[in-house]
C-alpha cells in the first residue's frame, strides 16, 4: 500500500476489515465454513436445490476440499428461467415461505426473459454488507454525498447502493424523473461527491454538461462508480470519463441474481476485486465446463455465500474473466479480475470468419474524441455476417465526418484485420442510454 493511499484510508477509516485480508488458506477455510452453513440452511427447505442435488447424497462434513465442491453441478440462467416459467412467478429457488420475503428485483432482460429475484430481510442485509466492502475499497469518506442519476425501477444495483450509503450515514440523492440537464443542476446544488451510474450515462452527462456550459471538472464530484456494462474497465472509456469529470472512475460488477460482488480498489487501477469472503469464484472453459488454472481466461462461475433466501450455487455467469490470486497493494487478498469483465461468452460476433467482441470495438471507437456515440449493425449477407459501424460525431466535427470515417475504418482494419463499413450519422440521431447500452443491433435473417 503506497503512502498516499495509506494516508487517505487513515483519514477515512476505510482500512480493509479482517476477512478482506486473510491469506489464501484462511480465506479458503472461511469460504468452506460459510458454504457448509449455506447448505445446512438450504438443502432441507429449498425445492430447487433439493431436487437438483437429490441424487448426490450430500454429507455436509465432506465439503472441505475444492475437489468436493466441484462435484456439484452448475446452475444456469436458462435453468432458473425454466423453473420460474414452470412455477410462476418466482420459481422454486426459495428457501423460506413466501411471507418471509420483503424485496423483489429483476434482471434487465438484455439477453433473455427477465428473472425475478426475492430477498428476505437477512439476505438483503447481506447485499448491503457487500456494498459496505465496496465503499471501503474505493475510499468513501464520512462527508461524501452520493448521487444516483436515474429512475430506479426493479433493478437491484441502484436500490442496494442507495440504501447501503444511507445505512453508512451518507446523504444519498435520488435523481429519478429529471432530464439529464436537471440532474446535473441537482448534483451541483447539493454538492454531490460520488456518482453511481453506467459508463455510457457518465459520458452522456458529460456531453450534456458541455452543451449546458457546466464545468464538470470544477464540480465537487471526486469519484464515479460505474456498472452495468463493460465500459468501466475499457481503458479508453475509463479515460474519457475521468477526463470529462476530472474525477476517478471505479469499476463495479454485480448481477441482480448474484448481488454486488466486484469492485476496483483505490490501489489497483484497471482490475476488479471479487469479494472472496462473500462468494466462491471459479473460472471454467465456456464450452466444456472444465476448471481452468489460475490466470487462464474463461467463464466466471459464482457461488453466493450469504444470500440464503435465494442462493446461487456454481452459477455460470456468462462473463469472461482472468483471475489473479496474488495479494493486492491495497492489502486485500480477494482474487482480482484482470481488466475487469473482458466480455460475455454469448456476445462474440463472427464477422467474415473473424471473432470479435463488442467491448473491443468500443475500445477502438473511444480513441476518437470526435465520436460521441456509436452503434454496431450486424446483418447476414449470404452465408456470412456483415458489420456496419455507425458513428455520431460531436457537432463541431460534423464537417470533417468523411475524414473521420476514413480514419476509423483504417484503424479498424489495423486492429481486427478486416474492413468494416463505417458510416457517419447526423448529430443526435443515435439513441442515448441511462442504463445498459444496447449498441449491437442484429438484423433478423
Amino acid at each position: 500500500m503506497n503512502r498516499d493511499t495509506s494516508k487517505l484510508l487513515a483519514q477515512t477509516g476505510q482500512f480493509p476489515c479482517s476477512e478482506e485480508t486473510l491469506g489464501p488458506q484462511a480465506l479458503a477455510e472461511l469460504q468452506a465454513r460459510k458454504f457448509r452453513r449455506l447448505l445446512a440452511e438450504v438443502l432441507p427447505a429449498n425445492p430447487f436445490y433439493r431436487r437438483k442435488f437429490a441424487a448426490l447424497g450430500l454429507q455436509l462434513e465432506r465439503w472441505r476440499r475444492p475437489d468436493d465442491f466441484r462435484l456439484l453441478p452448475f446452475t444456469t440462467k436458462a435453468e432458473l428461467a425454466a423453473d420460474q416459467a414452470a412455477a410462476p412467478p418466482y420459481g422454486s429457488n426459495l428457501t423460506y415461505p413466501i411471507g418471509r420475503y420483503v424485496r423483489l428485483h429483476q434482471t434487465s432482460g438484455t439477453t433473455a426473459q427477465p428473472l425475478k429475484w426475492l430477498d428476505t430481510p437477512e439476505s438483503w442485509e447481506w447485499v448491503l454488507r457487500c456494498w459496505g466492502i465496496i465503499y471501503r475499497a474505493i475510499g468513501v469518506a464520512p462527508g461524501d454525498r452520493f448521487f444516483f442519476p436515474f429512475s430506479f425501477g426493479p433493478f437491484l444495483g441502484f436500490w442496494s447502493a442507495f440504501e447501503a450509503a444511507v445505512r453508512l450515514g451518507h446523504l444519498a440523492l435520488p435523481g429519478g424523473g429529471m432530464t439529464s440537464a436537471g440532474r446535473l443542476r441537482f448534483l451541483l446544488e447539493n454538492q454531490a461527491t460520488i456518482v453511481g451510474c453506467t459508463p455510457t450515462y457518465a459520458l452522456h452527462l458529460a456531453e450534456t454538461a458541455s452543451k449546458e456550459g457546466i464545468d464538470l471538472p470544477g464540480c465537487p464530484v471526486r469519484a464515479l462508480i460505474v456498472a452495468g456494462e463493460p465500459g468501466g474497465n475499457i481503458p479508453e472509456t475509463k479515460d474519457g470519463i475521468e477526463k470529462a469529470w476530472g474525477a476517478r472512475c471505479f469499476d463495479h460488477t454485480g448481477m441482480t441474481e448474484a448481488g454486488p460482488l466486484g469492485v476496483e480498489c483505490v490501489e489497483d487501477r484497471g482490475n476488479t476485486h471479487l469479494l472472496g469472503s462473500e462468494c466462491i469464484p471459479e473460472v471454467v472453459h465456456p464450452e466444456t465446463g472444465e476448471t481452468l488454472a489460475p490466470g487462464e481466461t474463461g467463464e466466471l462461475v459464482l457461488t453466493t455465500l450469504g444470500r440464503w433466501g435465494s442462493p446461487l450455487i456454481r452459477y455460470r455467469t456468462g462473463d469472461l474473466v482472468q483471475l489473479n490470486f496474488e495479494p493486492c497493494a491495497c492489502g486485500r487478498s480477494f482474487p482480482r479480475m484482470l481488466g475487469g469483465i473482458l466480455g460475455r461468452a454469448d456476445d462474440m460476433l463472427i464477422i467474415r470468419g473473424n471473432n470479435i467482441y463488442p467491448s473491443a470495438i468500443e475500445a477502438l471507437v473511444r480513441r476518437f474524441p470526435e465520436i460521441v456515440e456509436f452503434r454496431i449493425q450486424v446483418s447476414k449477407t449470404g452465408r456470412l455476417n456483415a458489420l456496419r459501424l455507425e458513428i455520431e460525431p460531436i457537432p463541431s466535427a460534423e464537417g470533417a465526418a468523411p475524414m473521420l470515417v476514413e480514419r476509423l475504418a483504417e484503424a479498424f482494419q489495423d486492429a481486427f484485420h478486416f474492413r468494416a463499413d463505417v458510416q457517419a450519422v447526423r448529430p443526435g440521431l443515435l439513441p442515448r442510454f441511462e442504463l445498459k447500452a444496447r449498441r449491437v443491433v442484429r438484423t433478423p435473417v
